[in-house]
């Protein structure tokens, strides 16, 4: 075995290690929840505690986060309160109302998706007393606060340019306002499926980060400085974002991207995705069974690098037109889809099958969308009129996109399969990963051993 092996299963133990020492901790945090043996008593109780993310506001309510500050270990609780009044990142409230446990829907299990966050309870509109606005522990949190508020005027930019559904989906690509996206929207995304061009991922931040790179490169800055500029505010815009978990995995991606470009080498490779899951599952254990976005993801990534090989060969017939890349698009998206198609089945009990489709008429124009977005949202920060006049190639290329949605978002579109078993989607997989092995294996692909 080769020296670069054994250090990299070195690095892979290390994480197996802490990432058994998280689980334990996370373990000892639920033991010493206090809170939870009040869940579904009826009984109400009186709370005080401080908002510690952005306020998630949706088309008929808030849904906060508050971390407690007088039990004897603080506690997470996500709180549903009305749209009005507004309630802001470091608002200390005093809550009275009564605790649930997260409920178990059919189709979604909302428990488990709330236990990743480290929420055991939940409270539905209670009364509310606001005790302090805008209180920060420290200068983290006020450096927070303040990445909040640029991201506060960005979105009154788009909002103050743009009206619905354009204004929203521009929000969830560059803000992240994935849930200000209505639910009728949402499910022709899905069936249309193109619903992750509306999530921070790493198509988007891989966009911002060769913007960036080209951007400051042409303004004379050294490949270096270049770098670590890239860097800083690759880290803002994945903090402006709520790091999200797909977020989080994209900007790691994106930072070995920016590396890979800075010392001349490919930066993504199947060590690397391996080594970023490791440092995710680290931080917490949960987002492996409880993220199912965190799978997506993963897979995706391990789909592209693994399979692009052979759909480049199979697809050599279709043109590259400058500035789209057709082709580049129909690989990632074939080779994304394949790996990602079982646990799709698994957990949504429904496919699209004019995907591909979809994304080769739609991703290429992405690129275009974020670099007109961040320009005019930019300049609608100082001047409304010129914001205006910029929008308007950002609102082409949504309007059309949101046209290409509603033609294939048609009922004929998605097929449905239910009760998948476990055993098929481990099936899959081993069939998958042996494929991909001997893919590997024969073709001897230099750029997965960096």
């Amino acid at each position: 075995m080769s020296k670069s092996k054994i250090i990299y299963f070195c690095i892979l133990f290390v994480f197996l290690i802490l990432g058994i020492w998280r689980y334990q901790v996370l373990e000892l945090r639920i033991k010493n929840n206090e809170l939870i043996e009040y869940n579904d008593s009826n009984e109400e109780i009186v709370l005080i505690g401080r908002v510690i993310k952005e306020p998630d506001v949706r088309d008929t309510n808030t849904k906060l986060t508050i971390e407690t500050t007088e039990t004897r270990v603080s506690v997470k609780l996500l709180v549903t309160v009305g749209r009005y009044p507004e309630y802001k990142y470091g608002d200390e409230l005093k809550i009275t109302g009564a605790l649930q446990t997260p409920v178990v829907f059919e189709d979604f299990n909302y428990k488990d998706y709330l236990i990743k966050d480290g929420i055991y309870s939940v409270v539905y509109y209670p009364r509310i007393e606001l005790l302090s606005r805008g209180e920060y522990e420290n200068f983290i949190s006020a450096a927070y606060a303040g990445i909040l508020f640029f991201k506060d005027k960005l979105r009154q930019s788009i909002y103050r340019s743009l009206s619905p559904p354009q204004s929203s989906i521009l929000g969830a690509m560059i803000l992240g306002d994935k849930n200000r996206i209505s639910y009728d929207l949402k499910e022709k995304l899905n069936i249309a499926g193109v619903r992750h061009v509306t999530a921070v991922s790493g198509m988007h931040v891989l966009i911002l980060s060769t913007i960036l790179m080209s951007f400051l490169l042409g303004l004379g800055f050294w490949k270096g400085q270049a770098f670590y500029i890239s860097i800083i505010i690759i880290f803002l815009f994945i903090a402006m974002t709520g790091f999200q978990a797909s977020g989080v995995r994209a900007g790691i991606m994106g930072g070995l991207f920016l590396l890979g470009q800075k010392i001349g080498r490919r930066s993504v490779s199947s060590r690397a995705i391996v080594i970023t899951a490791g440092i995710m599952l680290v931080i917490n254990p949960l987002l492996l069974f409880n993220d199912v976005g965190f799978q997506l993801s993963f897979l995706a990534v391990l789909g592209i690098i693994y399979l692009s090989p052979v759909f480049k060969r199979w697809l050599r017939f279709v043109p590259e037109v400058k500035f789209f890349n057709f082709r580049s698009i129909l690989v990632m998206t074939f080779s994304a889809y394949i790996f990602t198609l079982p646990i799709l089945i698994y957990n949504f009990g429904r496919i699209s099958l004019i995907g591909p489709l979809t994304n080769v008429l739609i991703l290429p124009f992405i690129y275009w969308i974020m670099i007109f977005g961040f320009i005019f949202s930019l300049a609608g920060m100082f001047w409304q009129s010129l914001a205006w006049i910029l929008s308007w190639p950002v609102w082409f290329l949504l309007t059309y996109l949101v046209k290409v949605v509603d033609i294939f978002s048609k009922s004929w579109a998605a097929k449905t399969i239910e009760n998948v078993h476990w055993l098929w989607l481990l099936i899959a997989y081993l069939i998958l990963g042996f494929f991909a092995w001997q893919l590997n294996k024969r073709e001897k692909l230099k750029f997965l051993k960096y």
